[in-house]
């Protein structure tokens, strides 16, 4: 899904389904990761997840696509999912030669099967980039468990190592119109952060990822969900 992907937590790459049709390309992405962190809490409850989707894009800027994830709340707070779906679309290019590029759009976060937390609910997101900087904001107005309105600021850095390897930094502010949001504390905002390093080899995208917020266990219904942990991801690109 796009916010993963672009404001990485880790959806990864992936397989490449189909081909340029008429100035547009169809894709598809899968990818096997150690635990599913969005936002720096676990969905998978700290396991591996299995992740994918499709994507359309037009040579216009114009794009549109699905991606899913296995997940596991531990059925939390009635929550007895085991799979999310996303669905999204958006534009995206650059400001002339200015070296200034943007992206806007709509994500939609699908839960089936979760009957207890109404845990569905979209975004609006939008981002600017120079070089290997970015800079994204997501806003919902009803955010995951109908938990009020939802602000998420993010900053991403990748640069090149020798070898082939790539580091990527990132950091994002989440902040809660309403305590506690969905946490189980009184938190109205909370810090989550990354650091990459991944390589190609041998046709496969491989990376590691340190991931972590700045939540105690109290606030996250006391579990580990948010704390720091090494997240492997293998994926794959054709």
């Amino acid at each position: 899904m796009f916010i993963k992907k672009l404001l990485p937590v880790l959806a990864g790459s992936g397989l490449l389904l189909g081909a340029a049709v008429a100035g547009a390309e169809i894709s598809g992405n899968v990818a096997m990761t150690t635990d599913y962190k969005f936002r720096g809490i676990s969905q998978s409850d700290e396991s591996p997840a299995i992740q994918g989707g499709f994507d359309y894009e037009d040579e216009s800027g114009f794009y549109i696509g699905t991606w899913g994830s296995s997940v596991d709340f531990d059925s939390n707070d009635g929550f007895d999912g085991s799979l999310e779906l996303d669905v999204y679309l958006g534009f995206g290019g650059s400001f002339g030669d200015s070296g200034l590029g943007y992206d806007i759009g709509f994500i939609y976060y699908d839960y089936p099967g979760d009957d207890g937390a109404e845990g569905d609910y979209a975004e609006i997101y939008g981002s600017l980039s120079v070089g290997d900087f970015s800079l994204g904001l997501a806003y919902s107005d009803d955010y995951y468990g109908e938990t009020g309105k939802f602000y998420y600021v993010s900053g991403d850095y990748e640069f090149a190592l020798p070898e082939d390897f790539a580091l990527g930094l990132h950091v994002g502010f989440n902040s809660f119109d309403e305590a506690p949001g969905f946490l189980s504390s009184d938190e109205d905002k909370y810090y989550d952060y990354s650091i990459s390093i991944s390589k190609s080899l041998g046709g496969v995208d491989l990376s590691l990822a340190y991931v972590g917020t700045d939540l105690d266990e109290e606030d996250v219904f006391d579990t580990t969900w948010g704390d720091a942990e090494f997240i492997f991801t293998i994926s794959k690109s054709l």
